[in-house]
């Protein structure tokens, strides 16, 4: 895959929105960590306790991905540019406003 730099600013400032992964869908594929120009992503083995939370077949498919997701531990520096939600091939992420459900 190939990414472009943006030519133009995030929309917001960091902390007012954060990336949301649905551990259901994710494959841990890594595309979101490519394209994060704030290093908000990373990849790595599901913890016990989400793996726990997945349905059945969640729990098949992420056995299926090397039990392999993404998590933010570095959410709050989401400056809700879109570029994970565009980049992400099972449509795993969505961009929720802090302060909302």
């Amino acid at each position: 895959m190939t990414t472009t730099a943006r030519t133009e600013p995030c929309p917001q400032p960091a902390g007012v929105y954060v990336p949301v992964i649905d551990r259901s869908r994710c494959e841990g594929k890594a595309d979101c960590v490519r394209v994060c120009p704030v290093a908000v992503f990373e990849v790595r083995r599901i913890d016990d306790a989400d793996f726990a939370a997945l349905s059945w077949l969640g729990k098949v498919k992420s056995v299926a991905h090397r039990r392999q997701t993404a998590y933010t531990p570095n959410a709050e520096a989401c400056e809700a540019c879109g570029e994970c939600v565009n980049a992400c091939p099972e449509k795993a992420i969505k961009l929720r406003k802090l302060g909302t459900r």
